[in-house]
């Protein structure tokens, strides 16, 4: 059921508009908005203070590497299969050294922005 107080100010609005003519139509529709916002706004404030806010969700610690280490996974692949077939076990090495290297500079550099 809606509140008294609102049927009371659209009524004002409505009898104002009447009394004042379409050129102040804007300004009241506009006033009355604002009240209508205010009083939403408390409502929704006691309602939230009355049963608690709800847990606020936090990422996952290591969620911003999921994509670097998938993306990782996704590029070694077949950087393993073009190291191994050209340059041997050596090739195969520095290819998962340097994704390694990669790795870690972006979980060091995700730790870093959190201090």
């Amino acid at each position: 059921m809606p509140d008294k107080r609102i049927r009371d100010d659209l009524q004002a609005t409505i009898d104002a508009r009447r009394d004042l003519g379409p050129d102040y139509e804007t300004a009241l529709v506009e006033s009355f908005v604002e009240r209508l916002d205010t009083t939403i706004a408390a409502r929704v404030r006691a309602e939230l203070d009355q049963h608690g806010a709800g847990p606020h969700k936090r990422p996952a610690p290591g969620a911003p590497m999921i994509p670097i280490a998938l993306g990782s996974m996704g590029l070694g692949i077949p950087l393993t299969a073009i190291a191994a077939g050209n340059a041997g076990l050596v090739g195969l090495t520095i290819t998962w050294l340097s994704i390694v290297i990669i790795n870690v500079a972006a979980a060091v550099a995700i730790a870093m922005r959190r201090l």
